[in-house]
C-alpha cells in the first residue's frame, strides 16, 4: 500500500454541548490509515490537557505520536463550528495555536524524502510563517503533492494559494473556494466545468476535484471530465465530508483507480460520514466496504 503522510491543524472542534478532535489533515489522514493501516501525521500541539487527550487519542487508535511536536508556549488549536440550515458548518477558528508553530527537523525532512509517497497540506496551518515556511521546504520532492485548499476565515493569501495550486500533483476545493481562486488568480467569467479547466491547465495539475457540496463532485485530468452525485436524504451534519473524500482521492490515485471509480468510491463515502455525527466515525465497520475495492483490478 502507498505511504501518505499529512502535515498541518489538529485541534477540537468545540461544539455547545461537546468536543471532537478535528482539523482537516488530521481527519484526512485517520481515514487513510484506517482504510489502508499505514500513514503518518506531522502536527504541533500544547503542552496541556486537550495536548494529552489528543496523544492518548492517537496511541489508542495506534497512530505514530512520533511526529506530534509539543509547544511549551502557545495553545492545542480549537475550532467553534456553527451550522446553518443544511448542516453546512461556518467556523470560527482561534488563533495563534500550536500547530501555526511546526518546526522543520530532520525527522521530519527524512519521513517526506525516505518513507512517503504522497504529501497532504493546505492552507490553514501556513497562516503563521513558522508553519508555512516548514510546509514548504517540504514541496518539491520526488513524491506526489496532494493540496486540499480548506480555506477558513481570513487565513489565505493568494500568494499561499498559487504556490500550493503550483506544486500539487492532485488539488481538492469546493465550488466557493473555485469561485474565490478565480477571482484572484484566472479573472475570467465563471463556470464551474471551464474554470476549474482554466485552472487545472494554468497550474498544471494532474488531478482536480470541485466538489458541490448536495450537486455532486467533478473530477478533471488531461481530457477527462467525471461528474458523479449521490442522493442522501438522512444528512446529520457536513463536517470533515470533504475530509472522507479526499482520503478516497488520494488512495484511488495513487493506486491508479479509474476516476469514474474514484469519484463513486469518494462520494459514496463521504455520503456515509454526513450521516453520522461529527467527521470520525466510531463504528470503524464503515471502512471494511471499502477496502477491498480501493485496488487496481
Amino acid at each position: 500500500m502507498f505511504r501518505i503522510t499529512s502535515i498541518g491543524e489538529i485541534l477540537f472542534d468545540v461544539y455547545p454541548n461537546e468536543k471532537k478532535i478535528g482539523g482537516a489533515p488530521f481527519n484526512f489522514l485517520y481515514h487513510v490509515f484506517k482504510l489502508t493501516g499505514e500513514g503518518i501525521f506531522v502536527s504541533r500541539i500544547g503542552r496541556d490537557e486537550p495536548g494529552e487527550e489528543i496523544l492518548r487519542f492517537l496511541k489508542s487508535q495506534n497512530i505514530s505520536t512520533r511526529f506530534i511536536q509539543i509547544d511549551d508556549k502557545y495553545p492545542t488549536g480549537a475550532a467553534k463550528p456553527y451550522l446553518d440550515e443544511h448542516k453546512v458548518p461556518s467556523w470560527k477558528i482561534e488563533e495563534p495555536s500550536a500547530y501555526d508553530f511546526i518546526e522543520l527537523n530532520d525527522k521530519i525532512l527524512s519521513v517526506v524524502e525516505n518513507q512517503t509517497d504522497c504529501l497532504y497540506f493546505g492552507t490553514l496551518a501556513q497562516r503563521n510563517e513558522k508553519s508555512k515556511n516548514t510546509i514548504k521546504s517540504l514541496l518539491g520532492k520526488k513524491i506526489k503533492y496532494f493540496c486540499d485548499l480548506n480555506l477558513r476565515q481570513n487565513f489565505y493569501t493568494s500568494e499561499i494559494i498559487q504556490h500550493a495550486l503550483l506544486t500539487s500533483d492532485i488539488v481538492k476545493m469546493n465550488v466557493e473556494e473555485l469561485k474565490l481562486v478565480n477571482e484572484m488568480l484566472i479573472k475570467q467569467p465563471f463556470e464551474i466545468e471551464r474554470t476549474a479547466g482554466d485552472v487545472k491547465n494554468k497550474f498544471n495539475i494532474d488531478l482536480l476535484c470541485i466538489t458541490m457540496g448536495e450537486e455532486g463532485s467533478i473530477l478533471l485530468s488531461k481530457n477527462i471530465a467525471d461528474y458523479y452525485r449521490i442522493k442522501v436524504d438522512n444528512i446529520i451534519d457536513t463536517v470533515g465530508a470533504g475530509d472522507a473524500y479526499a482520503a478516497i482521492l488520494c488512495i484511488g490515485y495513487l493506486a491508479g483507480l479509474p476516476f469514474e471509480k474514484i469519484n463513486k468510491l469518494a462520494s459514496e463515502f463521504a455520503a456515509e460520514i454526513i450521516q453520522i455525527n461529527g467527521a470520525i466515525p466510531h463504528d470503524e465497520t464503515i471502512y471494511n466496504k471499502y477496502k477491498g475495492r480501493l485496488v487496481n483490478e
